[in-house]
């Protein structure tokens, strides 16, 4: 049985005995078990499982029983603590005292007993011990024998779970890089102290020739591969685009059928990497079995290797969507290029929303004037103010096709569990599998092609690293939008007719970065952008201060945002103040 990471859940009570603890000990047990519900109705981890709670075996009115409550959490995989209480309790004798742990209070609103002050004293506490925690506190006073959570704390517990859940589930995980620098890209030179400081994870490098010596040796499940074959025969072959390249670099039929075969065994080979596979270790192959724990990675591919092989868009492709021939499952977080900052962009946004991930150019910004003068038509809708056009070599999540629906026909992107059966062949439809550019890929290969369906909720982020300054987050909320065809049929063909298109319409604010679209292209921090479904601003601000990671741009509207209460004593510039503090606490695994 897999042992998941837990959120340890502390019930702290007024110690004094004769009749004050006592009557306290149903109500401060009870909301203790109140959230350990709540999280299990609410939250999940990565593969789907209701995430798990442990209680303190006790109430906890002093130093003994904080004591006894961290030796159950140690020995129970705990990875964050929530504290909850009623009432007046002894702070600091009271409080977690574990500085790896993200920590939150709820201090019950009622006025039978103060659990305000327990709150307020409590945080100070941790403040002053440099110890960081989340202050959760209702608007609305209760009264006491009221067990219900309130819409306001719900929202609060939320944003500190998700974004525990998903610090606990990357720990002590690996990035793996296939391949090194593509390009001279930035972000695809890893940076170890990065991913080990920041994130708690190690980084696992393995050369590209390590493809071609398991392709060589048949080190991959041969029966998988067949049945791959198969499904590619299914799905993907019907769905071959034109071959748009000079006819002198035109493949025949039966080297493009080769390189579907060698397109597929890179996915295998790149997903036994990660993760493993027991069949390697059946076949004789223990160490290539074990694989490299990863939780995400990524491809060099150009230009060393796609300059004379196939190139990785359908491997990245479909590592990077919720199904394959084995059926609907558990995305991966996968970089083009070994982005490895875009990587890791990707996987806190996968461990947040446990949604497949979108890896994109921030390609061009089309300003209405623009789109008119080459088109002779105009934006519309959301789109109005001007349009960025996220485009990629083809290595995008399937799911980003927008042919998933919620209960009213709206265009979405599921947790993996969610998504039917109809909604993967919907997806698989959409997708039109080009032969690559061999300009670019001059090895060949195959590149996903669609237009992501409008109107859905999304959210781009990206990680940047600033010397001397350490890691960055920008953050845009937004729009998938939709344009008139004859739109989308010009700019693609002057574009890149091969790869996969999504408009993007940030929501904006009038000031600053996001005064106008033109405005949040021109201040995004690097080539690559990764986007997810849904409005999840909040949740990686959220995520950010337990990690340390000030953001430097985001579109949040301020009562959304959810940081530890010490961050108030910064001064009273949010972002200033989120600046501050984490240079002050710097980065959690140090």
């Amino acid at each position: 049985m897999k042992n998941y990471p837990k959120i340890g859940i502390r019930p702290v009570i007024d110690g004094r005995r004769r009749g004050i603890r006592e009557s306290l000990e149903q109500k401060t047990m009870g909301m203790a078990e109140a959230v350990a519900k709540f999280y299990a109705e609410h939250l999940c981890y990565a593969d789907g499982t209701p995430v798990q709670c442990v209680i303190a075996d006790t109430t906890i009115g002093g130093v003994a029983e904080a004591a006894a409550c961290a030796d159950k959490f140690r020995d129970n995989n705990v990875g964050a603590v929530l504290s909850v209480t009623p009432c007046w309790c002894y702070g600091t004798e009271t409080i977690d005292m574990d500085p790896l742990m993200p920590k939150a209070i709820w201090g019950f609103n009622g006025t039978e007993r103060p659990g305000a002050v327990y709150l307020a004293a409590a945080l100070a506490a941790h403040t002053q011990k440099g110890l960081p925690a989340f202050g959760i506190y209702g608007r609305d006073v209760q009264d006491l024998e009221d067990m219900s959570i309130p819409e306001d704390v719900q929202e609060k517990l939320l944003l500190f779970g998700r974004a525990a859940v998903a610090l606990m589930q990357m720990k002590g995980k690996a990035y793996l890089s296939i391949g090194s620098v593509s390009m001279g890209i930035a972000g695809s030179t890893c940076n170890p102290d990065f991913f080990q400081e920041y994130l708690g994870m190690r980084n696992e490098f393995v050369d590209c020739t390590e493809l071609l010596r398991r392709m060589d040796q048949g080190i991959y499940d041969k029966e998988e591969f067949e049945k791959a074959m198969a499904w590619v025969e299914k799905y993907c072959k019907p769905n071959e685009g034109q071959d748009w390249n000079r006819e002198d670099l035109v493949y025949d039929r039966e080297q493009k059928d080769k390189n579907w075969e060698f397109v597929v065994k890179m996915m295998l080979i790149m997903r036994d990497l990660m993760i493993g596979n027991e069949k390697l270790t059946e076949m004789g192959f223990e160490e290539e079995g074990c694989g490299h724990n990863a939780i995400a990675g990524g491809f060099q591919g150009q230009r060393q290797w796609t300059d004379w092989q196939p190139n990785g868009d359908f491997a990245e492709a479909m590592l990077n969507t919720s199904f394959d021939w084995n059926g609907i499952r558990e995305p991966f977080a996968f970089a083009t290029e070994n982005d490895t900052l875009n990587g890791a962009s990707m996987l806190l946004m996968k461990l947040l929303t446990n949604r497949a991930q979108m890896f994109a150019d921030v390609r061009t910004f089309w300003s209405p004037e623009a789109v008119e003068r080459v088109t002779g038509m105009k934006l519309e809708g959301k789109a109005a103010g001007g349009i960025i056009h996220l485009i990629n070599s083809g290595a995008c999540t399937l799911d980003a096709t927008g042919q998933q629906s919620d209960e009213n026909g709206n265009p979405i992107m599921k947790p993996f569990w969610e998504i039917t059966e109809e909604e993967k062949e919907k997806c698989l439809e959409a997708t039109t599998w080009f032969p690559a550019d061999r300009g670019y890929f001059r090895g060949g290969g195959y590149s996903s092609h669609f237009l992501t369906r409008g109107e859905m909720p999304m959210t781009m982020c990206r990680l940047n690293l600033v010397k001397g300054l350490g890691p960055v987050m920008q953050i845009a909320e937004g729009w998938a939008v939709d344009t008139d065809p004859h739109i989308f049929e010009v700019i693609n063909k002057r574009t890149d007719r091969t790869w996969p298109t999504t408009w993007f319409a940030p929501r904006l604010t009038g000031e600053g970065a996001f005064r106008d679209v033109y405005s949040v292209m021109n201040n995004w921090g690097a080539n690559h952008g990764a986007i997810s479904y849904g409005h999840i601003g909040a949740e990686i601000i959220t995520l950010c201060s337990m990690l340390r990671i000030p953001v430097c741009m985001h579109n949040v509207a301020s009562e959304k945002i959810f940081r530890p209460s010490a961050w108030a004593s910064f001064g009273m510039d949010p972002e200033g103040s989120d600046y501050r503090a984490c240079e002050t606490y710097g980065p959690v695994y140090k």
